[in-house]
């Protein structure tokens, strides 16, 4: 709201300074915010290995795949929504502190899980209840789920529409109090949009997406001049 009070006040400082000139035009911010629902949501989870040896970790990380990808699909994840990731081996040498000598070397594999699906709710829900697996003996890291909206673009048409809108409304109340109108649209600049959990006050001069959430409010900002009439 601190952006919509700043384009306010410098309006109202155009318009009254000269509302009869030809020329005088009112640029006022207009917004428009709106609760909308994910509808895609991306999954990792990380099972992983030690050994003493990159074959030992290797051969050692693949019960525990197989359980959890067991796991996965007995909670309803489909074939499809599920998708290895690129495998990954790390090295760990102890060195001794005075000769610098190797003196233990660990290798962790992991192997991502991927999953990817439309049914936000229910991998919201599988998501809460993989901490069984650890439960279980399986070593894995369970990361955030991502929750987007994929019809963002058809949606970004919409909500410019109605910031205009919401910014011709404002610049005609800015204009009555000196007894004018409002005319064409003479420029209109989009600002940036806001992607944030539902009832935020995060903002991000470049913009931001949240995607810890499955709803979440987006505002579309717009700064428009209008030609005084």
């Amino acid at each position: 709201m601190a952006v919509l009070s700043v384009g306010l006040i410098g309006a109202t400082g155009v318009l009254v300074k000269g509302v009869r000139r030809a020329n005088d035009t009112i640029t006022v911010t207009g917004a428009s915010t709106e609760r909308i629902r994910s509808d895609h949501v991306d999954w990792t989870v990380d099972v992983f290995q030690s050994g003493g040896s990159q074959q030992a970790s290797y051969q050692g990380l693949q019960p525990s795949v197989q359980r959890t990808m067991a796991f996965l699909r007995a909670e309803g994840v489909q074939e499809e929504e599920l998708t290895l990731g690129a495998l990954r081996s790390e090295r760990e040498d102890v060195r001794d502190p005075r000769s610098g000598e190797i003196r233990s070397t660990t290798w962790t594999t992991t192997q991502p899980v991927l999953i990817g699906s439309d049914d936000v709710e229910r991998i919201r829900a599988i998501s809460g209840r993989i901490g069984e697996l650890i439960g279980q003996g399986v070593p894995l890291r369970s990361q955030p789920p991502a929750y987007t909206y994929t019809k963002l673009a058809e949606k970004r048409v919409d909500m410019l529409a109605k910031a205009t809108r919401d910014a011709r409304s404002r610049a005609r109340a800015i204009a009555a109090e000196a007894g004018a109108g409002v005319g064409a649209i003479t420029n209109a600049d989009t600002g940036i949009f806001q992607i944030t959990a539902p009832n935020s006050t995060e903002t991000s001069d470049s913009g931001s997406y949240d995607t810890s959430t499955i709803d979440k409010d987006i505002t579309a900002v717009m700064a428009v001049t209008f030609r005084v009439e």
